[in-house]
Formats: C-alpha cells, structure tokens, sequence
C-alpha cells in the first residue's frame, strides 16, 4: 500500500512538473494567449507573472478557509456542496476537531459559511491546514489525507475576500491590505482584475486579466471576463510579482435575481449588526412606523438569538432581511456593498446603527407615526443626493443595566452638543469608487448633499456599563482605531474617561448627563401603548 501510495505521488509530480513547465511557456510568449488587455497608464506587464501556487490553492479543495483573530476559523463551501445543518464539526489535521456554527450563505457567491474555533494542539501543527467541515457523528471516519492539504489564508494580511456582480456587469471585488489608510487609495491604474479557473489538480487557466475602473478603501470596481458559469477572481498589483491570495468568486446572477423584489421601496435602512438580538425589534418597529419599508441587516457573525428576532418580526409583516458578512472591521466595505447591490430594492437607504433613531421633535405632537414623516425629509430636489442629520449622544441615564423595556424608553439623558452626523442616501447618487466615511457616501458629478435641521438622530450611545463595553468586541470599521490602541488620542470616537481596556471608569451612570431629554420616550409610548404595554418592548 505505501509502496502504491509512493508510486501515485512520484507520477503526480512528473504532472506538476509538466504543468509547471507549461504554464512558464504559457505566460512568456510561447503558448496562445488568454488575457484580455486594455491600454491604462502605469499599465502591468501584459502577460502577468503569476505564480501557479498563488491561484492554484483554493481552486484544488471544495472548501475555503480563513485564519480570523482570536484563532477563528471561517470556512466557506462550494454553493453546491450540501450543507450540514446540525452537529457540524471542524476536523483538523492530527485527530483535533471543534464544534461549527452555520453562518448560512455569502450573499453574493451563495457559498455556505462555518465559523470553528482553532483547537489548541491543532495550532502546534504548521503550516496550518484547513480543516474538513464534517457532521460530528464522522469526525474520524475519513482522515486526512496528505495530498489533499490545502494552506489556510491568514487575514492578518492582504487577501481578496468577496466579490459581487452589480450595475448590468461591473464586478466590486473586495480586498482588504491594498489601501490600508483612510482617504489613501492607490490609483486604479495600478490595478488589475485577475479571473481564473481551477481543474482539480490540474494547472488553472486564467481567463482574463482586465485593469480596475475604481479603488477605494476595500472595494475595486472591475469589468466583467468572459461569459463563465464560475471563475475565481483577484487583484494583481503593478510592480509585484504574486497576485494577492483569493478566497473570492465570481459567478453571472441568475436571470430571476432582477425580479426578486416586488416593489422598489421608497425608503429602506441598512446596519451592520454582532449579538443584537435584544434591541433589533425596537429598532425595527420604531422605523417601520415613521416610512422604513425594509431593512438590511448584514450579520457579523452574531451568536445570540438575532435569527429568531428577524423570523418573528417577518411573521409580523415586516420585511427584514439578513445577509452573512463574516469579514471582521469591514463595515465601509459592507455599506457600499449594500449601496450597490440594493439600487433595484431601494431608492434611499437610512446607514444607521441600532442603537439610533431618526427623531423629529415636530412630530412630538402627532398622535400617530406616518410613513410620510420619513419621506418629508427625503422631499428633496432631484440634485440632492444625500441628506444628514445631526446626531445627540444619550449617556447611561443613571442605569447600571439593559432597561428591558427599550432604550428610547430607559435613556433619556443625553449631551447638549450635536455629534458627527448620519445620512439617508438617494443610492442612484453615489459614486462609482462607492468610498464612504461608514455613514456618509461620495456623490457623484451633478449631486450634492442636504442638511436636514427639523430632525436629528438619536444615538443611545452611552449605554448602561454591561452593554457599553461589548463595542471593544463589536467595533466593525476598517479605518477606526480599535480602542485599545494608543493612538488617535484626540479623535472624537474615543469615549472622554475611558481608557484602552474595557474597564468601568468611575461614576459612569452619571456620565454624559446635560439635557433631560423624554421627547422620544414620551412619543412612543403614546403612539405604541397597547394594553398597557409598550410594542417596541424588546422580545424576552
């Protein structure tokens, strides 16, 4: 048998060594040429030097995995493997294995996605492997084998993570590492869409190699490749020599995906969200009432009872919809996403967090919420393509607890000056490179922005200490310095007292106290009083 199994691996590298020499004379002149050139200034050399094990991993194993922080592991199935609904499990390489948890499917590449803690004597083996998702009851009923190893990627560093087809063909490729400052972007013109396809084993063909339109913090905007049922996509970089590691696909959208939305809504809202489940349904009823007529909510890998939140509040008749994005401090990246794909679905979208709420103290007197409160403050000139509001930070109001009856309810003391700002964004409007500052977009030529100063957003920021020190764990922005972080002392997403660990400062209760404020609190208790009881209370 080893005798066997030694034969089969020198006949596999005499086939490597032949890929290996063809795929040399493919890529310097001496075999037909497959890319797809367009003249750019700063353009890369025509026949680009990509290595054969840059783009050959991911291709030769059915799954994809990613080394995340804290030794999580996220793995990621072709969208036609059968997913493993209960008992999934993690099988790593030495016999260690670990529980998974369903993600549920990418939203662009419809692949299935797992999430498993990295055992530790599975760390003691490197380089490290991806793991096999298997259900639990066959852990040990099919071992490794070592010809079928394939490299897990770190996201430590650059990596091309997702991919979307949007605007009738343009494909958004994902890719953190290449622009990693804020207001930084390397020039489009150094930038090339690499698509690719694997065959087992075998050597992979790359299909097309086309120059970037756009790059703009974690998001590049590419030409489409030839017509392929499913390609793998990634950036190549003018002067280097290795593409980036991928783990993204690229596939065309079915011809029914147009026609997934009934009616185009006139306003919709969109977050990113980790461990909500508790203040979701406030969130939702509250906008639903004043003209949201759908909400986003791009998982980040939440772990509570979100699931169950979202699924009672569609029998409700609410229409919420929740899309896995499991790539952790990549919520700008996640918001033009969403400004992207959502221009059929929605004409504005509210880029609001759950803890915030679109207030206007005109409608204090209303004795009912309308759809139309919202829409007034989108009744602006077709020119306006943005409209901000300023935001008013609400402290801890002397709680030491999550008020079980609602935030807008158990915090009505807030600071006196008006923080930042958020927007609804008329979607049509925002530029191509879709950069944004989390909840402010670019415009485009000919749009302008709007300030809205009959309405503001409530933020309750400064919530009780339990819940407030979670946001060291939750913190999802790219170009935000985590807190523990000695840097950017000075800038105003730092919370004034505290420190760089999650440590309760010293009278915190009482913090961010100048303005009693029950304007919000007191409307909705009018508008939503049934039976005595509020409906925007928090599911239990």
């Amino acid at each position: 048998m080893q005798a066997r199994r030694r034969h089969a691996r020198q006949c596999r590298l005499v086939v490597a060594g032949l890929i290996i020499v063809t795929t040399l004379l493919f890529f310097t002149g001496d075999a037909p040429r497959v890319f797809i050139d367009a003249p750019t200034q700063n353009q890369l050399p025509r026949r680009l030097p990509l290595s054969l094990a840059a783009v050959r991993e991911a291709a030769t194993w059915p799954a994809d995995a990613v080394l995340l922080p804290d030794w999580e592991v996220l793995l990621l199935l072709h969208p036609n493997a059968t997913a493993i609904a209960h008992n999934a499990t993690c099988a790593f390489q030495g016999g260690a294995s670990s529980p998974a948890r369903a993600l549920g499917r990418l939203p662009s590449s419809g692949r299935h996605a797992y999430t498993c803690a990295m055992p530790e004597p599975a760390r003691r083996h490197q380089p490290f492997h991806a793991p096999r998702i298997v259900a639990m009851d066959a852990v040990h009923a099919s071992p490794h084998d070592d010809d079928e190893l394939v490299m897990m990627v770190k996201w430590s560093g650059r990596l091309v993570y997702d991919s979307v087809v949007v605007d009738g063909g343009d494909v958004l490729v994902f890719a953190k590492g290449v622009n990693p400052r804020q207001g930084v972007n390397r020039p489009a013109s150094d930038v090339r869409c690499v698509y690719y396809r694997g065959r087992g084993g075998s050597a992979d063909d790359v299909v097309a190699s086309l120059p970037a339109a756009t790059s703009a913090q974690q998001v590049f905007r590419c030409p489409p490749p030839p017509p392929a049922a499913l390609l793998r996509v990634t950036l190549a970089l003018a002067g280097e020599e290795e593409p980036i590691p991928s783990v993204a696909t690229y596939s065309l959208p079915p011809a029914s995906a147009a026609a997934t939305h009934k009616r185009r809504h006139k306003i919709c809202a969109c977050t990113m969200v980790r461990d909500v489940g508790k203040f979701v349904r406030e969130w939702v009823a509250y906008h639903a009432a004043v003209g949201v007529g759908r909400f986003i909510l791009y998982d980040n890998g939440s772990e509570d009872d979100l699931d169950e939140q979202v699924r009672r509040l569609t029998a409700e008749g609410m229409d919420v919809t929740t899309l896995a994005w499991p790539w952790p401090k990549t919520q700008e990246a996640g918001f033009s996403h969403s400004a992207a794909v959502h221009r059929d679905a929605c004409e504005w979208m509210a880029f609001i967090d759950v803890d915030e709420f679109i207030f206007s103290p005109n409608w204090a007197t209303a004795a009912s919420p309308s759809s139309s409160m919202l829409r007034s403050i989108v009744a602006v000139k077709p020119d306006v393509g943005q409209v901000s509001l300023g935001c008013v930070d609400f402290g801890p109001s002397g709680r030491t607890t999550h008020p079980p009856e609602g935030v807008t309810q158990g915090y009505t003391c807030r600071r006196r000056a008006v923080e930042r700002h958020k927007s609804l964004l008329r979607l049509e409007a925002a530029e191509r490179s879709l950069v944004n500052s989390v909840h402010h977009f670019e415009l485009r030529e000919g749009k302008r922005g709007e300030w809205n100063r009959r309405a503001r957003v409530n933020h309750y920021k400064f919530q009780a200490w339990d819940e407030f020190r979670l946001k060291f764990r939750r913190r999802v922005s790219a170009y935000v310095a985590d807190w523990t972080h000695r840097v950017n002392l000075q800038s105003k997403d730092r919370t004034p007292g505290l420190g760089f660990d999650p440590v309760q400062p010293a009278g915190w209760a009482a913090k961010f106290c100048e303005v009693n404020d029950t304007l919000l609190r007191d409307v909705t208790r009018r508008w939503f009083a049934a039976a005595g009881e509020s409906q925007l209370q928090a599911a239990r």
